[in-house]
């Protein structure tokens, strides 16, 4: 056997063949087939389903089918976990050394836990936290969950921006507003509350007709509040999560790029796929060179016929 590494998508195991017994060799291709996948997606999608039929009391005589299906959700999930763990062969440490994976196990381990099953509801959140397991199935959804991951700094820096935005404006609508509409504004709580749900725009005619009657000076407190907060923080926030999104994207692409990366399947790594495409695209191109200087020289002849050099018949 080839001791070049198993050609893997993200969070699986490449360990080279010769290093790995012929079962785990066997598991690597089960976890990385296509029909598993989708066979899992299932699973999680008629979990979610009994989840939800779970929430009618009309169905309550079902119960005993529904809590059929739960068991066989249970195994379906211990066995998946299996065959990832058992694709890592004699190191399967190697396995927690992704996000995703380490996500999966406490996901699905957690519902084991003796204590768990005292708290009805603590269980039902952990079944429904395996809906999210949806998003290592599909590139889109992890590129936009690590962009939120690597967003968080930014939104760090924003939430705090916003927060002391917000605290001075509440300040400033309590010593304006607070004697003539406590319910508003009589103290800092009320008035952080009135300016946050300000924030969707909904409420802004009545604010400022009720400022109105005070003073006209009262619109300049309002349509600052709604330039700074409403466009400008905002706006803040989506570039941050949008350059966020961009940083992903080319993590994501630099990843597929990345030796022994087999998105499709075909046994040849997509960097290997990449390299035998642009070798194509340079044939192509030195193709197309050579058939535009053929046609230059056809009109340049001006007959249709291609010019010909008469140096050595002048001879």
């Amino acid at each position: 056997m080839s001791d070049a590494p198993v050609p893997t998508p993200r969070g699986g195991p490449a360990t080279p063949r010769r290093h790995r017994p012929d079962w785990s060799d066997g598991c690597d291709r089960l976890a990385r087939s296509r029909p598993f996948e989708i066979a899992i997606i299932v699973v999680i999608l008629a979990n979610g389903i009994v989840l939800g039929l779970e929430t009618y009391e009309d169905l309550s005589p079902a119960g005993t089918v529904l809590h059929g299906l739960e068991l066989f959700f249970r195994a379906v999930f211990v066995a998946e976990i299996a065959v990832r763990l058992a694709a890592y062969g004699k190191r399967p440490q190697d396995f927690f050394r992704h996000g995703w994976n380490v996500f999966d196990f406490v996901v699905i381990a957690a519902i084991f836990i003796p204590g768990l099953h005292g708290d009805p509801a603590l269980l039902r959140v952990m079944r429904v936290v395996r809906m999210v397991r949806l998003v290592r199935f599909s590139p889109g959804l992890r590129t936009i969950v690590s962009a939120l991951w690597r967003s968080l700094p930014g939104v760090t820096g924003f939430l705090a921006l916003a927060v002391v935005t917000l605290y001075v404006y509440g300040m400033a609508g309590w010593l304006i507003f607070g004697n003539r509409y406590p319910e508003e504004y009589g103290d800092i709580g009320r008035s952080l509350l009135t300016l946050f749900v300000l924030l969707s725009l909904e409420t802004l005619p009545d604010l400022i007709e009720q400022g109105l009657a005070i003073s006209p000076w009262t619109l300049l407190y309002y349509v600052t509040y709604v330039v700074i907060t409403v466009n400008l923080l905002l706006n803040i926030l989506i570039a941050v999560i949008v350059n966020s999104m961009e940083e992903a994207r080319r993590l994501e692409m630099t990843e597929r790029l990345a030796p022994g990366y087999d998105e499709d399947g075909d046994g040849v790594p997509d960097e290997l796929d990449r390299i035998a495409l642009t070798q194509r695209l340079d044939d192509l191109r030195a193709v197309i060179t050579e058939l535009e200087r053929e046609l230059r020289i056809d009109r340049e002849d001006g007959h249709g016929r291609p010019h010909r050099d008469n140096t050595h018949t002048r001879r």
